[in-house]
């Protein structure tokens, strides 16, 4: 996913790893309103309000927020 897209969607799992043993990534995978999942990485004060089941929403421009 771009920044310049726009979607929607409901976390179904929350998860973090540093794959380069330096930096934590937080990522969540959504389903979209589509039916299709897809992984995305957020800020670490969203990830730790987030819970599975909240509505995500990515508008052109701007980063995940919780709807």
């Amino acid at each position: 996913m771009t920044a310049k897209e726009t979607w929607d969607g409901i976390v179904e799992e929350k998860s973090r790893a540093a794959f380069d043993g330096a930096n934590l990534y937080r990522n969540v995978t959504i389903r979209l309103a589509d039916g299709t999942t897809s992984k995305v990485r957020v800020p670490r004060a969203l990830w730790k309000d987030l819970e599975v089941g909240d509505r995500l929403v990515k508008e052109a421009g701007a980063d995940p927020r919780r709807a």
